[in-house]
């Protein structure tokens, strides 16, 4: 009978060395297994290195660089036409919304600031981004226009020469009424983007409501500046590609800074205001 038992005894010790010494093994197999190799490690380490996901900040900076850079361009390549400008904007926001919000102006920038939908550090870097994207625009297409072939004169009144289009000069003595056509049509393009970036989750819902509010605001204020033969921009950043700003004359800051950022705080604040009351009520 010992002897059966001490048999038995030593058949169990066994099982469970076996067991154990099994056990071991495979999860020995599975740690080698979900460990990175040679390339792959290397690849999984420059990918951790370089990606711009720890950085949300870079990534919205870099699509409003690029977003300002597209729309300006836009802008001068169409020579400002409300019908075009609807679907520039429109494609920018479908580009780079889900990156940045889409925002491509400063007025816009600043009424998202005052209403605090972002901190002034960030807002800063917006608007940063979308001067130096809105130059750029400026700056390729002024090369492309002096790599072109000189044309030979049609008429005496025509030189032949290709230029870049630009805005109007602003007329003496009636900044006043192009400083506040600039601020209507802020203030309907504040007020629409607002909207936009409140209630609107769709991104091609977004997309038109922004295209369509720049729309009617161009209709609006550019209508009402064409009367005394100005150009309404409603575009900080794009006043700098469309050469509007001259930095030897107060009016031009006055009118295409001032006045505009005015208008997006307005259309921002407007907004708040109203949406405040739908809530309440």
């Amino acid at each position: 009978m010992a002897t059966k038992k001490a048999a038995s005894t030593a058949k169990k010790s066994t099982a469970k060395k076996s067991t154990a010494a099994k056990q071991t093994k495979v999860t020995t197999v599975k740690a080698v297994e979900s460990q990175p190799t040679g390339r792959a490690a290397a690849v999984s380490t420059k990918s951790a290195r370089f990606s711009f996901s720890r950085s949300p900040l870079v990534v919205a900076l870099l699509a409003e660089f690029v977003g300002t850079f597209m729309f300006a361009a836009t802008v001068i390549a169409g020579q400002g036409q409300p019908i075009l400008v609807l679907f520039a904007l429109a494609g920018v926001v479908l580009a780079i919304g889900a990156l940045s919000g889409a925002h491509v102006n400063p007025a816009v920038t600043l009424g998202a600031w005052v209403t605090r939908r972002m901190s002034g550090l960030k807002a800063l870097g917006y608007v940063v981004a979308q001067v130096l994207g809105a130059m750029l625009a400026l700056v390729v297409l002024q090369a492309f226009v002096d790599g072109a072939p000189k044309a030979e004169s049609a008429n005496m009144f025509s030189s032949g020469t290709p230029e870049l289009f630009k805005a109007a000069t602003l007329p003496a003595g009636k900044e006043w009424y192009v400083f506040f056509a600039e601020l209507l049509g802020t203030t309907i393009l504040g007020f629409a983007v607002a909207n936009a970036l409140s209630e609107v989750r769709e991104r091609t819902a977004a997309a038109l409501t922004v295209g369509l509010g720049i729309f009617v605001a161009l209709m609006v204020a550019g209508s009402a500046a064409a009367y005394i033969g100005a150009t309404a921009i409603l575009n900080p950043a794009v006043a700098v590609s469309l050469q509007a700003i001259n930095f030897g004359s107060v009016w031009p800051l006055g009118v295409y800074v001032l006045g505009t950022g005015l208008g997006g705080v307005v259309g921002f604040m407007l907004y708040e205001l109203m949406r405040g009351v739908k809530k309440d009520a």
